[in-house]
């Protein structure tokens, strides 16, 4: 089965993470604009109020810097997703937005979570370790591409580094990335090409290929049995045998 019908790019590939980055840019919007201050729905970990945060979270962030540096590479991962895992990709988004943000509520401090970092380490882990995994060159060069822009995002998930960042919430992406990467299964894409003399029972003096050269290497031009017909028949003589009649008239 050829890969353009798993690989197929649709107006969903750019749809999904457009309208996901008008919903964050609107909120943020609001927040700004009518003085409105949302952290409080944020993920407050082991407290029953702060469950709302699971779903809340990743449209809320605390300043333009934030939203603006969570942008960009959300709708370039999410793009990305859709259009090389169409078929679990809406299901990557929403489980991996529930699954990161109750490993945060576990772990976490006791301080409010909030911004799509978390969605972002599920979307740079799942892609990752997902290529990798099914070991099919399109999706292991994807794999690589993202460690090549993103891989510095590592460092990110281990605590001190930076304090006012949600390490926990990146940490909490990573495993769920890895998560679904190990969980959902992928189509059997195209393997690649192997001729019958990479094959180990390749036997050449059966090939009908391989019958067209000598012990020599020397091309012989060899015919099959029609072609001997063929032959033979245009060589056959044809003997016209004419009977001469008179016309007594």
């Amino acid at each position: 089965m050829n890969d353009y019908h798993h690989f197929k790019f649709t107006p969903s590939v750019w749809l999904v993470p457009t309208l996901l980055l008008i919903m964050l840019w609107f909120v943020f919007f609001l927040e700004h604009s009518f003085n409105i201050d949302l952290t409080s729905h944020g993920i407050l970990p082991r407290n029953v109020s702060g469950l709302q945060g699971v779903f809340f979270s990743p449209f809320l962030h605390g300043s333009l810097n934030h939203i603006a540096n969570n942008s960009i590479p959300l709708f370039i991962l999410t793009t990305a997703l859709i259009f090389f895992y169409r078929d679990i990709s809406l299901k990557i988004l929403f489980y991996g937005i529930l699954l990161s943000g109750l490993i945060n509520w576990v772990i976490g401090r006791e301080s409010y979570h909030v911004g799509a970092s978390s969605l972002i380490y599920v979307l740079v882990s799942f892609i990752f370790f997902k290529g990798m995994m099914t070991q099919y060159y399109r999706l292991m060069a994807l794999s690589m591409a993202v460690v090549l822009f993103y891989g510095g995002m590592i460092w990110y998930v281990f605590p001190d580094i930076d304090k006012t960042i949600s390490w926990e919430g990146h940490l909490a992406g990573l495993i769920t990335g890895f998560f679904f990467a190990a969980y959902y299964k992928t189509p059997d894409y195209k393997k690649a090409i192997q001729y019958n003399w990479e094959k180990p029972d390749f036997n050449p003096e059966e090939d009908s290929f391989m019958k067209h050269f000598d012990e020599n290497g020397n091309f012989v031009n060899t015919l099959n049995e029609e072609e001997k017909v063929e032959q033979d028949i245009s060589k056959a003589t044809i003997n016209y045998v004419y009977d001469f009649k008179e016309n007594k008239n």
